[in-house]
């Protein structure tokens, strides 16, 4: 899988959110900056530590004109428990059969442990507010995420 071409339009999608609602990309055109980002699993260390450093940093974000959405191959219940749990503040997606992470090149092969496996690589997406693609990071640390995503809105 390779990821959408910089410069394109963002690949469309809906998907449910913590609530059970749908929520679009579309939904964000002419409106928003979408910071979309993909982690493997809610309640999991590394991706707790990712989601809670943009619930922080959503004054930041507010004034960058920018919205999170976060996807991962979590049911809609487990990510309401996600949200109520750590009180975050933007937008999970439930992508069950991992086709939206297909799409943007965000499932292929991991490896952990010795093992080998397939499943979410953790990567976040920059969709400009015409829903253009403008920038990809495939190499996301989830300590210093938050404030590497901050940097490269403030450096736009």
């Amino acid at each position: 899988m390779s990821f959408p071409k910089l410069g394109n339009l963002a690949p469309a999608f809906t998907l449910q959110n913590q609530n059970g609602d749908k929520v679009s990309l579309k939904d964000f055109r002419g409106k928003k900056n979408v910071v979309l980002y993909f982690y493997p699993k809610a309640m999991t260390p590394g991706c707790t530590v990712q989601a809670c450093g943009l619930r922080d940093t959503q004054t930041e974000l507010d004034e960058l004109d920018a919205v999170v959405l976060a996807v991962s191959p979590d049911p809609v219940a487990k990510l309401a428990k996600f949200v109520d749990k750590h009180q975050l503040n933007f937008t999970l997606l439930s992508d069950e059969d991992h086709a939206i992470a297909d799409k943007y090149g965000a499932w292929g092969l991991k490896k952990f442990m010795g093992r080998e496996f397939m499943g979410i690589l953790r990567t976040t997406f920059f969709i400009n507010k015409e829903g253009r693609l403008t920038h990809i990071f495939d190499k996301v640390k989830t300590k210093t995420h938050d404030q590497d995503v901050l940097a490269y809105l403030n450096g736009q």
